[in-house]
């Protein structure tokens, strides 16, 4: 593996790329960099094979955008001890997680696409963050497409032990996600795992991506606001939205609001929404519209871009 850059340029300030994954990509071996800082990884194509594509170990102000990354029995991209990663404009494949951050400061992950997680738990995310905080916390304007047959994903985006803070929680906005299970645990969007706070999941779009729809499974100050969440009868579906706290986690202050879910259990009964009732006041639970008339329409026939279908 290379230790040394491959295609790393030096920047200045990090930002957002809109999404652009039909340039060419020059293929490259695993990287693997410690205590690497300022520069970007740029173009690449990646295949981990045995291990990460990207490993990431006390770095700091790292930039990885344009490059297709995957076909890993590990992590796409392994971030651990990491400050002020910016990920964009990326594709993420065939892996059994595409981005896992842990004990990690201001991670972003905004318009990559990806594909075909394989899992199994607990991993299966297409991103997880796992004891992230701070600030610049972001999983922003993804398109996520798990095809049942072909991946076992778990959570699609999962927040564990994370937390970011009151004057800019972790966003959580804007993605599109099609496709889950067979995993009778996996879902959509998962909050406050084990735990967490100041976290928001806000207009995203989800069909069929498993068990769940979207949840908040612990923490506090964390919401769940205006989304779209459809499922149709499968095998493995149970509930479309919920609020439960799990595994001791304190669980207060959150709130689910103006969200539209229509969701179908295993049995063909709707089951569009729980609340569990150990999170204390929820805010906003009346306003959420159960048996929205939504289906998987609210999803283009094609979700990824041409080049990644």
């Amino acid at each position: 593996m290379f230790k040394l850059p491959i295609l790393l340029i030096l920047f200045g300030a990090m930002g957002a790329n809109a999404q652009s994954f039909c340039q060419r990509h020059k293929l490259v071996e695993a990287i693997t960099l410690n205590g690497a800082h300022h520069i970007t990884i740029r173009g690449d194509s990646i295949n981990g094979g045995t291990v990460p594509c990207i490993t990431l170990k006390n770095c700091h102000d790292i930039h990885i955008t344009h490059c297709y990354i995957g076909n890993s029995t590990r992590s796409g991209i392994l971030l651990t001890g990491c400050a002020n990663i910016l990920i964009d404009s990326s594709f993420l494949t065939n892996a059994p997680t595409g981005v896992y951050a842990v004990d990690s400061y201001a991670i972003s992950v905004t318009h990559c696409e990806g594909k075909n997680m394989k899992g199994p738990f607990p991993r299966g995310a297409f991103v997880q963050f796992d004891n992230v905080s701070g600030p610049r916390c972001r999983v922003n304007y993804n398109k996520f497409e798990n095809i049942l047959g072909e991946s076992y994903g778990e959570d699609a985006i999962s927040m564990y032990k994370s937390k970011g803070i009151a004057t800019d929680p972790i966003q959580i906005i804007g993605n599109q996600i099609r496709g889950g299970g067979p995993s009778k645990s996996g879902g959509g969007i998962m909050l406050g795992d084990n735990g967490g706070s100041y976290q928001i999941a806000k207009d995203n779009i989800l069909v069929n991506p498993g068990q769940y729809g979207m949840a908040i499974s612990g923490g506090n100050h964390i919401s769940i606001i205006n989304n779209k969440i459809y499922s149709k009868v499968q095998p493995f579906t149970n509930v479309g939205l919920y609020i439960w706290a799990q595994a001791n986690a304190a669980c207060s202050m959150d709130e689910i609001s103006g969200n539209e879910v229509n969701w179908a259990r295993a049995s063909g009964e709707a089951n569009h929404a729980w609340n569990q009732g150990n999170c204390g006041p929820v805010m906003g639970w009346s306003t959420n519209v159960l048996g929205a008339k939504i289906d998987e329409s609210i999803l283009p026939v094609r979700l990824l871009s041409v080049c990644n279908k």
